[in-house]
């Protein structure tokens, strides 16, 4: 391994040593109360070090949206290619793979439908918005083509495919925003799972075509 690749790994491995301790104190303080120093206590590394890696908190705040987006369009795109699948059951595998992806890390899921209704990604470099509205952009054409190939098969009601892609992305964000600020409230009421799968359950009944009788 040559000095130039030895350098570009430690760099990784220090990055990805920030965002750990990043997401720790994020989790612990939210957005506002964290302070990058708390970061780098947490890093056990120097405040100026972290400003080698990200230009400000709300950069790395949403720097961990990556991670989520980019697990969120593998999922999507394992049932984009099911084309054996009928139209019905591909629907449900995108919404067991939008359950999927909020088990796989259930903060930072929470932390990039925060980050998408703020004014945090006015903060944030050229480069980083520019990654993120594309993988957000790439998800939601997939989860579009789902929907425009049960239209041409007459499954689905005639509608355009990017609103009701748009509907389904809305509805998963906004239950999930509301369910996690109730529990906020009260911990006690846990029912995220189960207002989500009717959810789920009622905009799938509403997709389908009603057959003739």
């Amino acid at each position: 391994m040559g000095i130039r690749e030895r350098k570009e790994r430690e760099r990784e491995r220090r990055r990805q040593q920030i965002m750990v301790a990043a997401k720790r104190v994020f989790a612990e303080k939210g957005l506002n109360k964290t302070t990058m120093e708390d970061i780098a206590r947490e890093a056990e590394l120097s405040p100026g070090t972290l400003y080698l890696y990200f230009k400000n908190k709300d950069e790395l705040y949403a720097s961990l949206s990556l991670r989520i987006l980019q697990y969120l369009i593998i999922r999507l795109e394992h049932v984009n290619k099911s084309k054996s699948l009928e139209p019905e059951q591909r629907i449900e595998s995108l919404t067991d793979a939008l359950f999927d992806v909020y088990d796989f890390d259930p903060l930072m899921i929470i932390n990039m439908f925060h980050l998408q209704s703020s004014e945090t990604l006015k903060n944030l470099s050229e480069e980083l918005l520019t990654e993120i509205e594309d993988l957000s952009r790439k998800s939601l054409n997939i989860i579009t083509n789902i929907f425009e190939d049960g239209i041409k098969s007459d499954v689905f009601i005639d509608r355009h495919p990017v609103a009701l892609a748009d509907i389904l992305w809305s509805l998963f964000s906004g239950v999930i925003l509301w369910e996690s600020s109730k529990k906020i409230i009260d911990e006690r009421k846990d029912y995220l799972r189960e207002t989500l799968r009717i959810a789920f359950e009622v905009f799938n009944r509403g997709c389908r075509k009603k057959k003739d009788s």
